[in-house]
């Protein structure tokens, strides 16, 4: 007995002493991806709690629990560690709150000058970074935050004095005094209707150029209404996206796009793009990113030196002073302080000169697509919806069903019009974000005047805050290091045990907005939660914790997508395959003619395995998904096989076409078609599949492969054989990574390439499907035409 115990306490000492390798390995990973931006957090926030997802406690879902074993003990100290505990921060929440959001940004800020002056910073701080940065850079921190403090304190002639009576100037800001409601429905705005009027037009000319066809033979009402997509993935996502979008441009095709959508770093890509800075040439941001990206962002000398040195300087505060001088309740953090810092790096061009405030207002981008003149930018985020069990005596029923629906996000898109949810079906000017509103009209900040428009730099923190991620997401990412370590499996089976907790918590708190929809309850659609009318903000991030490609807001009703061009850089997109995920979402909403079956092949599941997927992700009961899913995807992965019965992989262009006819039997849905393949017979079928009367909407999906063309570049640290060097493989080049912020210049040439090498790869298919397209469309019309003569002539005679 004594020897089995003694043998329990060193197997319990060794899963606690791997938990706490793990907890350490996962840190350093974490201060590896952020730790100078970290360092900028605590200059600015001081130490904060961390918190669930809109302040929400995880106590209810902790109170069904059996005794733990020593294993347990070990991993939820990991776990509560990063867990807010209300109660023990009520009494600091309180002080806080009886100070502005503004006061207490500054009182910190004071607060770190003191600690960047006093003798715990070399010893705190320089072993964590001496093996990235010289710490000789923090002699000079403290005088320099003394700078950024006293341009901020408000006193006459400091930066912040000047931005808040420029805020208050309706001449400088008009917007202030114009009137925001809600608007209330899900057709898409005014605006949106405009410009794809104006659009349609346009490309009509571009694409009798792209197809070789007469301009006077092309009619706006024939023309495909083409949306291309990137995924999020850093600034992988904005060098590699910037590459497949030039290559687009080049062949012609970018002129005939109505639509660009972005996630994360695609959406920094969009919005450099659509500035002054990029001047919508490629080109000239492939040139704006060498001359940007050679450091870090937050690099401490250069990044207080731009927020301390005019015109930078107000040009980049200009947002946060705004934000929380007009809104005393607005929270600052470190998505924030993320954003500015990303904004200093690639929203300042190398002539500082050359600064256009505009260039940091959203709602500035609609002169860009006036008339139809570029495709519209569509940004999103997301805000994760946690229920709340009803009562602390749930039973395991009723947890394990609100465990079902706990991963829930809720889609939000920013264009240069509207700020729109399509769950909440409500949605505000862009100009109107960051104003607060009640019972759907916009509230006056106290000085009289409302809020100016929430600036750039907050919402591209927004955009790309991946680190607000749960704590689910982070073990994702790193799981992969430690899968060759002794007792991993061990550690691993812990985890996954504890998988409800881990979904739930953000260490990381998001960003946030005023709620829009406070005080309208009962005048929006049953799926928007209850929970939403008690928060006074919005918490947001990264869209790319729901689905790495940014497909949903593409299908909402109204835009009438005919063909998605998605280019997906995403490190797990094999793994994550988003594609495969919309499948559900496409059910829950009842979008017709999306692609069922399209993305990575799974070889391992079965017709139930899939019934299960989309049962979870379409909240649909699994006997329904059943019914609806297992015949197309079996039928679509009978067609996507090859010769020896094998599953095969995608390649650098994939092809697939849904369809909107009704199934015979409701039992099943109608397969999607995979184009221009293998298992086609010939490409003439594709091509007849393309035009018939019920096609449905065509996806064509470009990830982000090794191509023989692309070479790696050479590695000084290694020994290459007889000179030879290896093919690029993206998933294996250090520079390639989510949370790698410095490129060369010969490492954005080389990303570049190799968009660009795969994009060639499918170009001919490509220009197919949009020929294809558009003459079902030029038919479709004709016919309308006939029928409509056929009646003229009927009633007239």
């Amino acid at each position: 007995m004594a020897g089995g115990q003694k043998a329990g306490d060193v197997n319990s000492q060794a899963v606690m002493a791997a938990s706490e390798f793990l907890q350490a390995r996962w840190r350093q990973a974490l201060k590896g991806a952020l730790f100078v931006t970290g360092s900028a957090s605590l200059a600015l926030l001081g130490k904060q709690s961390v918190r669930c997802d809109a302040g929400r406690s995880a106590a209810a879902w902790n109170a069904k629990k059996t005794p733990q074993t020593a294993e347990e003990s070990a991993l939820d100290k990991l776990i509560k560690n990063s867990i807010n505990n209300a109660g023990e921060k009520e009494e600091k929440k309180a002080d806080e709150d009886a100070m502005s959001a503004w006061e207490t940004m500054t009182d910190r800020l004071g607060t770190a000058e003191g600690y960047f002056s006093s003798s715990d910073w070399s010893a705190d701080w320089s072993a964590v970074f001496k093996d990235y940065i010289s710490p000789g850079w923090t002699f000079f921190s403290p005088e320099i935050l003394r700078n950024l403090q006293r341009e901020l304190s408000m006193a006459p002639g400091s930066v912040a004095d000047d931005v808040w009576k420029e805020a208050c100037d309706p001449s400088f800001n008009p917007s202030i005094v114009e009137e925001a409601n809600v608007r209330i429905g899900d057709t898409l705005c005014p605006e949106e209707e405009s410009f794809l009027a104006d659009r349609r037009k346009v490309v009509a000319r571009n694409l009798a150029s792209y197809l070789g066809l007469p301009e006077d033979q092309v009619h706006p009402d024939d023309v495909p209404v083409i949306a291309m997509c990137a995924s999020g993935g850093g600034l992988r996502a904005l060098i590699a996206g910037t590459g497949s979008y030039m290559a687009a441009k080049e062949a012609g095709l970018w002129d005939c796009l109505t639509y660009t959508a972005g996630v994360s770093g695609s959406c920094w890509l969009q919005t450099l793009f659509n500035s002054s800075i990029g001047g919508q040439d490629f080109g000239k941001m492939i040139n704006h990113l060498k001359a940007r990206l050679h450091t870090h962002i937050a690099f401490p000398p250069e990044a207080l030196d731009i927020l301390t040195t005019s015109p930078t300087n107000k040009y980049l505060l200009r947002g946060v002073i705004e934000k929380l001088k007009g809104d005393p309740k607005a929270d600052f953090g470190l998505v924030d302080v993320y954003g500015i810092l990303l904004a200093a790096r690639l929203m300042v061009p190398q002539d500082t000169a050359a600064l256009t405030d505009s260039d940091l207002q959203l709602s500035s981008q609609r002169a860009v697509v006036k008339g139809g003149a570029n495709p519209m930018p569509i940004y999103t985020a997301v805000r994760h919806e946690i229920p709340k069990p009803s009562q602390m005596d749930a039973s395991e029923d009723e947890l394990e069903e609100i465990s079902r629906r706990e991963s829930w996000f809720q889609w939000f898109e920013f264009t240069p019009y509207e700020l729109f949810c399509e769950e909440f079906a409500a949605g505000i000017p862009t100009w109107a974000v960051g104003r607060n509103f009640m019972n759907g009209k916009g509230v006056a900040a106290p000085h009289g005047y409302a809020v100016p428009e929430l600036r750039v730099p907050a919402l591209m923190g927004v955009w790309g805050s991946a680190f607000c991620a749960t704590l689910a997401h982070y073990y994702k990412e790193i799981r992969p290091a430690f899968m060759g370590l002794a007792g991993f499996s061990s550690i691993d089976a812990l985890i996954e045990g504890k998988s409800e907790d881990l979904t739930r918590v953000h260490p990381i708190d998001p960003a946030t907005v005023p709620n829009f929809v406070l005080g309208l309850e009962g005048k929006l659609p049953d799926s928007c939660p209850a929970s939403v009318f008690q928060d006074s903000h919005l918490r947001l991030m990264d869209a790319g914790m729901s689905n790495n490609l940014p497909i949903y807001p593409l299908l909402r009703p109204g835009r009438n997508v005919d063909l998605i061009v998605a280019f997906d850089v995403s490190a797990d997109s094999k793994e994550a395959n988003w594609l495969s995920v919309v499948d559900g979402y496409a059910h829950q909403r009842g979008i017709k003619g999306w692609p069922i079956g399209a993305g990575w092949p799974k070889s391992n599941a079965t017709p139930q395995e899939t019934a299960d997927i989309i049962a979870e992700e379409s909240q649909t009961t699994k006997e329904e998904a059943d019914r609806k899913v297992a015949s197309a995807q079996e039928a679509s992965k009978a067609r996507t096989r090859d010769s020896s019965g094998n599953d095969p992989d995608l390649t650098f262009c994939n092809i697939w076409l849904g369809t909107t006819e009704e199934s015979i039997s409701s039992a099943e849905s109608p397969p999607s078609k995979r184009l221009f393949h293998a298992s086609t017979t010939n490409e003439e079928e594709s091509e007849y599949h393309l035009t018939q009367p019920h096609a449905g909407i065509a996806v064509a999906y470009f990830p982000l492969l090794p191509n023989p063309a692309c070479l790696a570049l050479p590695n000084p640290d290694k020994d290459e054989k007889d000179g030879e060097r290896k093919i690029l493989n993206p998933l294996e080049e250090d520079y390639l990574s989510t949370w790698n912020f410095i490129y060369t210049a010969e490492q954005i040439d080389s990303a570049v390439h190799l968009a660009k090498s795969n994009f060639a790869e499918g170009e001919d298919q490509l220009k197919r499907v949009v020929r294809g397209i558009y003459e079902r469309k030029k038919r479709e019309r004709l016919q309308r035409e006939m029928d409509g003569a056929r009646v003229s002539a009927s009633y007239l005679a």
